[in-house]
């Protein structure tokens, strides 16, 4: 597979990142994942405008334009021939000596790397996280970073437990999100979801799904995730029901209308 790094079409398996970058060494970074469907990759507007901002919001520099980003990643798909497939974005800080401090002149990474699509995934079986919690309290829950401890320890629990994934409480112990989803649920007839403020991400999956369906930002503890007749997963990759919540059956146990629904528009 070839990759793109710094603006360069390399080898995957010959590509090299300097061993100070400090998204290896500190985390110090950012990541978008991109859906290639058909051909056509999609909400990548939206993908940009996060990146951008995130960027902007870390004093991370993108000296990339959105023209430039969009014929890096057009490049990238025709040298791996490419219809289907899951692209990576991801853009570190750069380079830098030991510790904390930002270095005075940044030389940011950008790296972007292309795999096929992966089988769609069956409707998801979750427990909710016990080894750690999402604090709504971080700015960093408003951004896409390389920092996915906190949600790799959770979903390792899930495995543990014989589950797909988690739900991640917030410190309030309210519903924020999967470990790599935002999160829908169905209450009385009407949908809902976590809001940004809870320590969800500001998904663009998740974007989409509420102007489609008119979702409510309203707070989920776990007594409302009891209730639902019908829960669902969003992120970049598509919509994943939920049948089963530890050892409750959510709904009848099969995915709901309005959840192959949401599945077939967004």
């Amino acid at each position: 597979m070839k990759i793109s790094l710094n603006g360069q079409l390399v080898d995957a398996d010959t590509a090299r990142i300097d061993p100070s970058d400090r998204g290896l060494t500190l985390g110090d970074g950012l990541f978008e994942t991109i859906a290639l469907r058909k051909g056509k990759l999609r909400r990548l507007p939206a993908h940009f405008a996060r990146l951008r901002m995130s960027a902007t919001a870390l004093g991370i520099p993108l000296t990339y334009d959105d023209t430039a980003l969009n014929g890096l990643i057009a490049d990238l798909v025709a040298a791996n021939d490419l219809t289907d497939g899951v692209l990576r974005v991801t853009l570190t800080r750069g380079p830098g000596p030991r510790g904390l401090a930002l270095p005075a002149a940044p030389r940011p990474t950008l790296l972007i790397s292309a795999a096929p699509a992966a089988p769609e995934p069956e409707p998801a079986r979750m427990i909710i996280a016990t080894v750690t919690r999402r604090n709504e309290l971080s700015p960093l829950t408003r951004f896409k970073t390389l920092n996915y401890l906190d949600n790799v320890i959770a979903r390792d629990e899930a495995t543990l437990a014989g589950a797909d994934d988690a739900f991640l409480l917030n410190t309030q112990g309210r519903v924020a999100e999967a470990t790599a989803a935002n999160v829908f649920l169905l209450v009385n007839g009407g949908l809902i979801t976590p809001p940004i403020a809870e320590g969800a991400l500001p998904g663009v999956a998740r974007a989409d799904a509420i102007r489609l369906t008119h979702a409510e930002e309203r707070p989920v503890t776990v007594e409302i995730l009891a209730k639902a007749s019908e829960v669902f997963l969003t992120n970049a990759l598509g919509v994943r029901p939920v049948i089963r919540i530890g050892d409750a059956t959510v709904g009848d146990g099969e995915p709901g209308l309005i959840t192959q629904l949401v599945a077939t528009r967004i």
